[in-house]
């Protein structure tokens, strides 16, 4: 990579990644979701197989191919915190680049391209981010562009609280997708956001795809506590009641999201048994208690 990309992004990673298929086996819901949305998202990457697909079944190459090409690359995944948009978007891609059989470039871009709040500089670090990106996508090769927190880029310009650089910044963001389409099949980008109404419009009228997430239900409450408590003992009616109790209408309004089971329930409890003891079930009852499920970004707005 050239050098002071490392400022543009979180992640850069070459695909596929074993990583990330291992990861694809352990996140709760992958798999009827991207067989859901794996087909649109092929029409935006397959421009290969789509001419194939039109000469086999056509004989010619059908006028419909212009529409679908000329889509803009741009997939928007929302939800509330921690319910899997990132993570997804990751795995999605790999899977993507694997199923393409095709050299790929994973790009999660930095909070930091919103800059110091010099004039000018966060559109620059947008135009340099995407550009590494193009350069990437015209080796032949497929380039995804995760956008994390992607309202604090693409925030709508109508807002009140809009400053005139966060507008500007939101212009170069769409020039730059509307740039991509010349890329066709080789450049994807992937937005993800908690607000999805505070989004641009014109972003969102811009999107192939919109997927929503939403907080985990019963059944995969307990596939996630199946999978992470194996070998600890606990029976069934022990998970039976942590699905009741970590769901909308247990202990609290809200359910519990992916992480707040992952990375606070379930630490929390083994906390309370560690080190001298295994972990009980009045450990993970315990530790509902004290573990609050992170709040709805529309709830807070209300």
């Amino acid at each position: 990579m050239p050098e002071g990309t490392s400022a543009l992004f979180e992640l850069e990673l070459s695909l596929p990644d074993t990583r990330l298929s291992t990861l694809a086996s352990r996140l709760v819901g992958f798999e009827s979701r991207f067989s859901r949305m794996h087909q649109e998202l092929l029409l935006l990457l397959d421009k290969d197989g789509l001419e194939q697909w039109s000469k086999k079944h056509y004989g010619v190459r059908v006028p419909l191919l212009e529409t679908i090409f000329d889509r803009y690359p741009l997939v928007v995944f929302h939800g509330d915190v921690g319910t899997g948009k990132t993570v997804t978007a990751e795995v999605a891609a790999n899977a993507l680049a694997k199923q393409l059989h095709k050299d790929a470039m994973l790009f999660k871009l930095s909070t930091r391209v919103r800059g110091s709040g010099n004039v000018g500089e966060m559109s620059t670090l947008i135009n340099q981010a995407f550009d590494v990106v193009a350069r990437e996508a015209g080796r032949s090769k497929l380039s995804f562009l995760i956008i994390d927190e992607g309202d604090s880029l693409a925030a709508n310009r109508n807002a009140n609280q809009s400053h005139h650089e966060d507008k500007v910044a939101v212009n170069t963001l769409i020039q730059k997708i509307d740039d991509s389409r010349r890329f066709t099949g080789r450049v994807l980008v992937i937005l993800c956001t908690n607000r999805f109404d505070a989004v641009d419009p014109a972003i969102v009228r811009r999107a192939a795809y919109i997927e929503e997430f939403r907080r985990p239900n019963d059944g995969e409450r307990l596939e996630i506590l199946r999978m992470d408590c194996e070998g600890l003992g606990l029976s069934s009616s022990v998970l039976d009641e942590l699905v009741r109790l970590t769901g909308p209408g247990g202990q609290y309004q809200l359910g519990y999201t992916y992480s707040d089971i992952r990375t606070r329930l379930l630490p929390e409890a083994l906390a309370l048994a560690y080190p001298s003891r295994r972990v009980a079930r009045e450990d993970l009852v315990a530790a509902v208690a004290k573990v609050i499920p992170s709040p709805s970004i529309h709830s807070a707005e209300k």
